[in-house]
């Protein structure tokens, strides 16, 4: 089906959200309908119009408070239809965890356009924080360093003395010049002095 397909006008009036789709990172599919509107769902075999790929989690409105909650920070709202209790939208507002990309790219320049653990300099770069989010270090310049894909989800949520320590660091840090190994160790005395978000301590994940 394409987007020509449906008629525009009926978007919003008997074409309505009924759900959301979450990657598990692990090459599956986590189908999540909103209250109310999982009955139809629920009752697909994977032999029937489901791909085998999809796990469906059914949650009731608490449970759906408890899993937005977890995308972001409190500013995630929702809302109920006092008729029926049926989840009407849900919103979920940008935060300090949404990285400027002026931000971003001054990272990716100070850091010469590479990997500051493994000095790829031909693989999608993100920025990885020194301090994680998760307690409390904020989105910038001085908290952020430029980390390919890959390596910015192996260290996941390792404290960043003990990601240095770690096998995986140890391994790819081998093909980075002494004079970028050495400043990454000299990061970490600073982080004590990187002042954190009002979330600092409350993990997020």
């Amino acid at each position: 089906m394409k987007l020509q397909d449906i008629n525009l006008h009926e978007v919003g009036v008997t074409i309505q959200l009924a759900g959301a789709v979450y990657t598990d990172g692990k090459g599956g599919y986590l189908l999540l309908p909103l209250p109310g509107e999982g009955e139809n769902i629920t009752a697909m075999q994977p032999n029937d119009h489901l791909d085998p790929r999809y796990d469906i989690l059914a949650m009731d409105l608490p449970e759906w408070n408890t899993f937005l909650r977890q995308t972001d920070l409190v500013e995630v709202e929702a809302l109920v239809k006092e008729e029926d209790g049926k989840l009407g939208k849900a919103l979920v507002r940008k935060t300090a965890r949404q990285i400027s990309q002026i931000v971003s790219w001054k990272v990716y320049r100070r850091d010469f356009t590479r990997c500051r653990y493994c000095g790829s300099d031909d693989d999608p770069l993100t920025v990885d924080h020194l301090v994680l989010w998760e307690e409390g270090g904020p989105s910038t310049e001085d908290n952020l360093v430029a980390a390919c894909k890959k390596c910015n989800q192996a260290r996941g949520n390792t404290e960043y003395g003990a990601w240095l320590k770690s096998n995986y660091y140890r391994r790819v840090s081998q093909n980075l010049p002494p004079a970028v190994q050495e400043a990454n160790e000299r990061l970490v005395p600073t982080l004590p002095r990187i002042a954190r978000h009002p979330l600092k301590g409350k993990r997020q994940r």
